[in-house]
């Protein structure tokens, strides 16, 4: 789906777009470029423009892999929302430290950061023209809009279709800026376009206004398993309802746990399986089509030749590459020599770098596992999780050795199964036996036989914390886990955060990242979280 981005030249779209405020857009083309009804003429536009809102998040600009950015300001290969959107998740946590010395990066894991940091503004910023997609693919195909340009009855029926995947798109993102920031512009496609300055929602209110727009295109998406791959269906609505209700309690107060049992269970009936597959096949250039695609149930799709970028998987796949590591094993043509783990996720795996659980995918030659010195490489151990090469060890699509053909698992059964399991123990509903019964089909792949196989009696909060690592490490779910759990900032301790080689705790504002200093200083409708 993806390549037909280039169909159509998207000039039109800035003429919505609205982030926050910090562009103050009030634009019209003043020159001979195409309107959108021009744009629309072509039928296939609209299947591009919706190709568009997915690509937002795997790439970063018109062309790839930079030269026609969407932001300016950060590199463009540091600007792509999943590569920024995984540092938020990751470099803040126990899971992932960085080495590289550009501008604020370390502040990330040291948890020092304030709210001139340009990846946190960034990240911001990219949420916000994400949420100006969505609104002006709404805006654009609206009943009066589709009456006035004669389309047909066929071509209305799947953009109804593309309408509900683009609510969901959009309720991702407002997801997504919920959680790090809480409080945020809001914005929708019922406001006006150009200059204005849009008001601040409350995280609760943002809440309510996912929940519903979720609730409402639930039985409007295309039903689970049943769309393109790469294209968010039924499952995805439900895996986003689970999500939002897990962390409730965070954003409202209130808990919604019986909530996440409900719609888990949905998505464990609605056909997904957990695959014989090698646990580490899931992370693999072939991941789309070597039997663990079956567990994945809403991918972030990438292709060595026609989604080129310097974040995403390119960015994951060549930054943990470094050391004595041999790049052309992870089917790259070299290592970006960055990202490796710390010793406190390492001791999650019994036996550590010789764990019998297939998941503790480390590199440990010529590499520390304790961290002395943040800069060099070699000081922590290397995670060997996402490589372009197939499961016969072929590298991917791109001969070059640039770009990856991996696709990165934003939502997947494993992640159900421990969401139930999680709500069961926090009271609200299900069974036991179902929660052991879903740990041991991980831990059964994870250990390649039962020995790995927990009992009821193992079923703790803790242990709960620790097998979500395990399982889900660095697939961008570690700071929200931490957050619901209280280890984030005041409580948990990891090496290097707060800047101290054996760790310290933080201040508790850090939950919640800042409202951008640049952003603050344009909308005055904006209040700036508390503590920064």
């Amino acid at each position: 789906m993806l390549r037909i981005i280039k169909t159509v030249f998207f000039a039109f779209i800035m003429i919505g777009f609205i982030q926050s405020c910090e562009s103050n857009l009030d634009l019209q083309p003043e020159d001979n470029r195409l309107t959108a009804d021009a744009v629309f003429e072509d039928p296939a536009a609209y299947k591009a423009f919706l190709a568009k809102i997915y690509a937002g998040i795997s790439l970063s600009g018109q062309q790839g892999p930079a030269g026609d950015a969407d932001l300016s300001g950060l590199d463009e290969g540091f600007s792509n929302y999943l590569r920024l959107y995984w540092k938020m998740q990751e470099l803040t946590t126990d899971e992932a430290i960085i080495g590289w010395n550009d501008g604020t990066i370390k502040d990330l894991h040291a948890q020092t950061w304030t709210s001139g940091n340009e990846f946190i503004r960034t990240m911001y910023s990219r949420l916000f023209y994400q949420v100006a997609l969505t609104n002006e693919f709404l805006r654009q195909t609206t009943d009066a809009k589709l009456d006035a340009r004669g389309v047909d009855a066929a071509l209305r029926a799947e953009i109804q279709d593309y309408r509900a995947e683009a609510r969901f798109m959009r309720a991702l993102t407002y997801w997504h800026a919920m959680d790090l920031f809480a409080n945020v512009p809001f914005v929708t496609e019922n406001d006006p376009i150009g200059a204005f300055l849009p008001p601040q929602i409350q995280r609760a209110d943002l809440f309510d206004y996912v929940e519903s727009e979720l609730l409402a295109i639930e039985n409007e998406i295309v039903p689970a398993r049943q769309n393109e791959y790469g294209r968010a269906d039924q499952g995805a609505v439900w895996m986003l309802l689970s999500k939002l209700y897990l962390n409730a309690e965070v954003y409202t107060t209130t808990p919604r746990y019986s909530d996440v049992i409900t719609y888990t269970n949905k998505v464990i009936g609605a056909g997904y399986s957990i695959s014989t597959n090698p646990y580490y096949h899931l992370f693999l250039a072939d991941n789309n089509t070597n039997g663990t695609q079956t567990e994945v149930i809403f991918p972030i799709a990438f292709d060595g030749l026609n989604t080129q970028s310097f974040g995403g998987m390119t960015f994951l796949v060549h930054a943990p590459v470094g050391g004595s590591m041999t790049p052309s094993n992870y089917g790259i043509n070299g290592g970006w020599a960055g990202v490796r783990t710390t010793a406190t996720f390492v001791e999650q795996f019994p036996g550590e770098e010789n764990s019998a659980d297939g998941r503790a995918l480390f590199y440990t030659d010529g590499q520390t596992k304790a961290i002395a010195n943040v800069s060099p490489f070699t000081n922590g151990f290397a995670i060997e999780k996402f490589r372009n090469v197939d499961v016969n060890g072929v590298q991917g699509s791109d001969s070059t050795g640039d770009f990856a053909d991996t696709d990165f698992p934003m939502f997947r059964l494993a992640d159900a199964y421990l969401m139930y399991a999680e709500a069961y123990i926090r009271g609200g509903g299900g069974s036991a036996a179902n929660a052991v019964t879903y740990i041991n089909q991980l831990r059964i792949r994870a250990y390649g036989n039962s020995t790995g196989n927990i009992t009821q009696s193992d079923l703790t909060l803790n242990f709960i914390l620790s097998e979500r690592s395990r399982e889900l490490f660095w697939e961008a779910h570690r700071r929200t886990d931490l957050i619901r759990f209280g280890q984030f900032s005041s409580q948990g301790i990891w090496p290097w955060k707060g800047n101290v080689a054996q760790g310290v705790t933080t201040e508790s504002f850090r939950d919640v990242m800042p409202i951008p200093a640049t952003d603050l200083g344009i909308n005055t409708n904006l209040q700036q979280n508390e503590g920064y």
